[in-house]
């Protein structure tokens, strides 16, 4: 309902602006404009003309951006859109005219339909379609910058999982209970000591060496699931179980780094691992998804668990995608369910190190400044002739193609001297010179 209130008065709005410049033309071409009923009704006529085309326009659009979504830009998908635009107006008109003449004036459908020609649509439509071009215009703008907003956020998002992993993935717990398990195998069994203080270094170097990716196969998580579980054996013995695969069934098979030894210390942590209650941890393919599955003996006493692991686990898989983490947990047992994806991930890109540099930073600046002015400069060009086209073919004796080619004119070249133009006043480097001129006045300040 709200929606409804809001395209009605956008639409009574765009009627208000379309017979103010209806008024404006008829006082330039007959040099004076009459206040009386005629003009009331036509007023009337185009405000209900008006809200018919925009509300069928706009539900028309929904419908074709529901159906296409991010897709919507592409040439084919909005060509469709503008024969969509086209019918459902031409119908609109047609279907008001209708009313109007056969239903209102009570004149025959026969001759109702003999009168039709392509003039009686030509104003109507031609208004129509230039709001509806300038309205799809402005939705590109707005979503091509809350693609960059959700672009950044992505980034953003990514950059936080990873360094959520990296802070909870060898928690200061797991190093202290190692480091206590290594000091005391030097004293018992330094053969054992050796072969601990390898495995730990094997599990750093696997955390530094994957630390930057998005995804690694599963195969290579396996098999760092191993060592990292050769130290559980270390320090547990026969109290800790594991049923792992020797590899994946898919060779492509891919999930997020760590997950496992996020999973496995996540078990260890909050479960009873004695010689008379063994941990069983169980790990299997199943449906698409790696399980992880462990006996459930929870501690009695134990701080109320975070879920900082498993929501680490879900963060990363949220950025990467539409599958989900699942969790599910009986009077037995306690599984996780994480998704091995197979198919390539556009969504989730890695962000390059030199895009923090500020000379990339500033490139990919002045790239989107060029392709801003480029789409702005072919706009330009294909509009402008289209109105020259309908004035032509209406009213050439009022030439009033001048005022939006001369004003978008005036625009475009405001737009063109900010982009091409260096060192003038106003131009690319007069913003960076003005910032080190702030700067170093700022800093001047500071000391004196």
């Amino acid at each position: 309902m709200i929606r409804f209130l809001k395209d009605l008065g956008k639409a009574f709005s765009i009627g208000i602006l379309v017979f103010v410049i209806i008024c404006i033309v008829i006082y330039f071409t007959k040099g004076e404009l009459k206040f009386n009923e005629a003009l009331l009704e036509n007023f009337i006529y185009n405000q209900i003309y008006s809200v018919v085309l925009y509300m069928s326009n706009a539900y028309v659009f929904r419908v074709l951006v529901e159906k296409y979504k991010s897709d919507f830009f592409k040439f084919k998908n909005i060509l469709s859109a503008a024969l969509f635009s086209v019918l459902i107006s031409f119908a609109a008109i047609f279907l008001l005219r209708f009313i109007t003449n056969v239903v209102i004036y009570n004149q025959t459908f026969i001759k109702f339909i003999t009168s039709q020609s392509v003039l009686s649509y030509w104003s109507s439509l031609t208004i129509s379609i230039t709001v509806t071009a300038i309205f799809y215009i402005t939705y590109y703008q707005k979503h091509k910058q809350e693609s960059k907003v959700k672009e950044q956020k992505v980034i953003a998002g990514t950059a936080s999982a990873k360094f959520d992993a990296l802070k909870n993935q060898l928690d200061p717990h797991f190093l202290f209970n190692s480091l206590n398990v290594l000091t005391s195998l030097i004293e018992e069994n330094p053969h054992n000591a050796q072969k601990f203080t390898t495995s730990l270094s094997k599990v750093y170097r696997y955390v530094l060496e994957q630390k930057n990716k998005d995804l690694i196969t599963l195969d290579e998580e396996l098999e760092f699931a191993k060592t990292y579980m050769s130290l559980l054996k270390m320090r547990f013995e026969d109290s800790i179980i594991f049923d792992i695969p020797e590899q994946a069934s898919n060779p492509e098979s891919k999930v997020v780094p760590l997950s496992l030894q996020l999973l496995l210390e996540n078990a260890v942590k909050h479960n009873i691992v004695t010689e008379s209650k063994p941990l069983h941890i169980r790990i299997y393919e199943s449906n698409g998804n790696l399980i992880v599955e462990n006996n459930l003996q929870t501690k009695q006493v134990v701080k109320k668990s975070s879920g900082v692991g498993l929501n680490n686990i879900k963060q990363r898989y949220q950025l990467l995608s539409n599958r989900t983490v699942s969790i599910t947990e009986d009077k037995t047992s306690f599984r996780v369910a994480i998704p091995m994806l197979t198919k390539q991930i556009t969504i989730m890109r890695q962000v390059p190190e030199k895009q923090f540099d500020d000379n990339y930073v500033r490139a990919r600046k002045r790239v989107d400044e060029l392709k801003e002015f480029y789409y702005n400069l072919i706009s330009y060009c294909t509009v402008i002739p289209f109105l020259i086209f309908i004035n032509y073919n209406t009213f050439w004796e009022f030439k009033w193609f001048f005022f939006p080619m001369g004003g978008w004119g005036l625009g475009l070249s405001i737009h063109a001297y900010k982009v091409f133009v260096n060192d003038g006043v106003l131009g690319r480097n007069w913003e960076q010179r003005k910032i080190e001129k702030f700067m170093e006045e700022e800093e001047g300040n500071r000391y004196n």
